[in-house]
């Protein structure tokens, strides 16, 4: 008797927690420690604690997806009826008891990961951060402007917290160097927090766009999302705004810390990867969405603002490029 799991792939939004595990690799493996390398450090994390943290998170993550989607099937049948697995394939009850073995699983590796890395508060976190999954999907995104920010935050935190496991353990090994030599491992949460910083406002655009496409829908389900209360057009208007200050959060970035590159030159390579994979996509969304008017409009660009997001990762490789050609 063969079991078909496409339907629970389906439901935990896989592409999705791939993606997650990227993100947490890649800020591992091509931002701390190629940083840390030049400083001369090494990472204190194995790799099977690391790979414990990354399947915590995951777990954490797919929890979220299958509560929200026990929660939003009217929703959904509405605005992407292909989607909808929990009914159709999928009872309610299994999804549901899937939940709660998912949290449970993501809670107890992250409390024994905490008591790892010696400060057992974090495993709280976890909690927290189920917590918020579970009032997102039962209130906060059928409130005003709520629901965008609680998404866009958690998904800033996905590379903080391999930083928040790891400098801790840093500081105990390295803790007498640091304080001799008055240095601290904050460079580090310079790095990752700025992509942890591009993670949220390219999700909370990625998010307002959504709720345009999802209008009608909401509308029948009395959601308080942006568009609903301020309108179509003032929605718009923030999305721009936001694209707007992404792009300037770019130049500023490149301007400040990019252009003078590791041998004391211009960073040509982070200029052309900003230029073609992040500023011009950027400005390709701004006229999409403004002259966007139909559902396969929105759908058009909600693709794109993903994409940017994942060009944004990927330059993290550059990154890793960049300094272990520079050293």
């Amino acid at each position: 008797m063969s079991i078909n799991i496409l339907p629970f792939l389906r439901l935990v939004r896989y592409k999705n927690l791939l993606i997650v595990v990227a993100t947490q690799y890649l800020m591992r493996h091509a931002i701390i420690q190629p940083v840390l390398s030049v400083n001369g450090f090494e990472l204190q994390m194995g790799s099977f604690h690391f790979f414990l943290l990354v399947l915590a998170t995951v777990l954490i993550t797919a929890a979220g997806y299958v509560i929200n989607d026990y929660f939003d099937t009217r929703t959904d049948l509405l605005n992407r009826p292909g989607t909808v697995v929990i009914g159709r394939q999928i009872t309610r009850g299994k999804a549901i008891i899937t939940h709660w073995l998912l949290n449970f699983a993501g809670i107890v590796i992250g409390f024994y990961l905490s008591f790892y890395i010696g400060i057992p508060l974090l495993g709280f976190s976890f909690i927290i951060v189920g917590g918020l999954l579970w009032f997102y999907s039962t209130t906060y995104n059928r409130q005003f402007l709520v629901g965008n920010l609680v998404i866009a935050f958690l998904t800033a935190m996905v590379p903080v917290m391999v930083v928040l496991f790891e400098v801790p353990m840093l500081i105990r090994e390295y803790g007498a160097v640091l304080r001799q030599n008055h240095i601290s491992f904050a460079y580090i949460f310079a790095w990752v927090g700025s992509f942890g910083y591009f993670a949220f406002i390219t999700t909370l655009i990625r998010e307002l766009i959504k709720d345009i496409e999802d209008y009608q829908g909401d509308i029948l389900q009395q959601r308080k999302s942006v568009p609903i209360v301020l309108g179509i057009y003032y929605t718009k208007l923030i999305i721009g705004s936001l694209i707007f200050v992404t792009l300037v959060s770019l130049f500023y970035l490149y301007r400040g810390y990019l252009m003078i590159g590791f041998y004391g030159e211009i960073d040509y390579l982070s200029l052309v990867y900003f230029a073609l994979f992040l500023l011009l996509p950027l400005s390709v969304l701004f006229y999409r969405v403004v002259t966007a008017s139909t559902k396969p409009d929105y759908r058009h660009a909600h693709s794109l603002a993903k994409m940017i997001m994942l060009s944004g990762l990927m330059y993290s490789l550059l990154v890793r490029y960049i300094i272990i050609t520079s050293f």
